[in-house]
């Protein structure tokens, strides 16, 4: 049984019919309780009338005929009553059955707790047994009456004698019990209906998730719940659908940092190669040419080799910083610092290197540039390095490099603006990934493309953001918001 719509038909089904029982059945007893309790409240004196009536026929002697001939006599005006009398500890001593029969009901005894709460007056109502039919209990009236010197003896009038409970159990069964149950038969029918509706809707929207969540994990991302309502599967659907796009949201960027790791394995390798090599081949030139060599030519090939070991030295120390930064495990040392002087320390840094490519560096700032920002001044000179050094390196011979900031209300603004190639539209969104280069042909004159990453992560510790535009042929401009801290 697998299918969702027809357990809970079943269960449902189930419920309904065990409910109608039990609701069919308290019903019946609940009316049978009802029925004796106005009974014995209707007829709660007929016991004392009777007392008053026999008690002078029984002090000084025990007539048996004249008590069962004044029982007949008083019977005639309630024909359905049972009358007993019987001794204090319950022996029957006389009846008039409702059916005018003899009845001989040797050595039967009553139990008389029953009669005696009823004559303490507890609450009705009260049930003791019919010496007729023993394994039934009904109602009744009782009082105390005394019999000779017996004292305790007891009237006990039995209020649904046999006639009676034969026509209650006629009439109920000819019309009570078959209206209750049609009734009752009728209500679950319909509930019944109604809630194989209601369920088949609902089983059908769960099918309906099913197949999409079934769909979605054999691949068909795009797929997405309708929602349909305002209750718990519409949001069961909203949430799948939230967790559906952050899936696919989290395997594009798996799938792009998988692209950037084979970039990284590719970058690094040439990047790792390519000096290695060099290094290699000059060391091995030196060792060919031995005593041979010119103190010129080794002074040149130790200088190559320096070189390339700097270069591998940079690339690790990038990786090893990026992969910090990335971890979260960098701190940084705040300080108030001034942005301006940084900056011109950087630009004098830089301006030798500037200008032996033929690239003029410049620093413009307003006329107060006292302004003071809160960081650490070994990162914040790390992530301006890079700008400056990406700056000078795509830009061509002739061309320029401006340094400037505003004040943005509490935000230092920062732009460094470069006449260089620019970058395509499409690479913009991709110049902060790591090992990315809007230039393809690998140049060795670039460096690994870990500088723009690294300045970026470091300036977001700082809670600051990094933004760039450029137009191709014209030039780049990068620009910086630094929270300040004040002049």
């Amino acid at each position: 049984m697998r299918s969702f719509y027809l357990k809970i038909a079943v269960i449902f089904s189930t419920i309904l019919v065990i409910f109608g029982i039990l609701v069919g059945f308290i019903t019946m007893k609940a009316s049978s309780d009802i029925a004796q309790e106005a009974i014995q409240r209707t007829n709660q004196n007929i016991a004392n009338v009777l007392a008053q009536e026999f008690q002078p026929l029984l002090y000084e002697t025990f007539d048996q005929d004249a008590i069962e001939e004044k029982l007949t006599e008083l019977s005639g005006k309630n024909p359905q009553f049972d009358f007993y009398l019987l001794s204090s500890k319950g022996y029957v001593k006389s009846i008039v059955p409702a059916g005018k029969e003899r009845v001989a009901l040797d050595k039967v005894v009553i139990d008389t707790d029953p009669l005696d709460r009823f004559i303490n007056g507890e609450s009705l109502p009260i049930l003791a047994s019919d010496p007729l039919n023993p394994d039934h209990k009904k109602p009744f009236s009782a009082a105390n009456v005394q019999v000779m010197e017996s004292e305790g003896c007891y009237i006990y009038v039995v209020l649904e004698g046999d006639q009676f409970s034969e026509a209650t159990v006629m009439i109920t069964d000819s019309y009570i019990v078959r209206v209750t149950l049609i009734l009752l038969g009728i209500v679950l029918l319909i509930s019944l209906l109604t809630g194989l509706f209601i369920f088949s809707n609902l089983s059908k929207r769960l099918k309906k998730i099913k197949k999409t969540v079934t769909g979605f994990e054999r691949g068909q991302l795009n797929d997405r719940i309708e929602v349909q309502g305002n209750d718990e599967l519409s949001d069961l659907s909203v949430c799948f659908n939230r967790m559906a796009d952050t899936l696919v949201e989290n395997m594009k960027e798996i799938q792009k940092t998988d692209r950037l790791r084979r970039d990284l394995v590719a970058n690094v390798s040439h990047d790792l190669r390519s000096p290695i090599a060099s290094i290699q081949g000059y060391l091995e030139t030196i060792q060919m040419k031995g005593e041979s060599i010119t103190k010129e030519e080794l002074n040149s090939y130790f200088g190559t080799v320096l070189s390339n070991t700097k270069k591998l030295n940079r690339l690790i120390d990038d990786l090893f910083e990026l992969s910090k930064l990335d971890a979260e495990e960098v701190t940084p040392n705040l300080e108030n610092i001034s942005m301006a002087e940084l900056i011109q320390d950087l630009v004098q840094q830089f301006k030798p290197i500037a200008e032996k490519k033929g690239v003029l560096l410049e620093a413009e700032f307003p006329k107060n540039p006292n302004t003071l920002i809160e960081a650490d001044i070994s990162l914040m000179n790390r992530a301006l390095t890079n700008l400056i050094d990406n700056a000078i390196q795509h830009t061509p011979e002739g061309g320029k490099v401006t340094i400037s900031s505003v004040k943005s209300g509490q935000d230092f603004v920062l732009e460094m603006s470069d006449t260089g190639i620019g970058i395509p539209e499409k690479d913009l969104p991709h110049v902060f990934d790591r090992f990315y280069r809007a230039d393809k042909s690998r140049s060795e004159k670039q460096g690994a493309g870990l500088g723009l990453a690294i300045a970026q992560k470091i300036f977001r510790l700082h809670g600051a953001e990094v933004m760039v535009s450029s137009v191709e042929n014209e030039g780049t401009t990068f620009t910086v918001a630094i929270p300040g801290n004040g002049f």
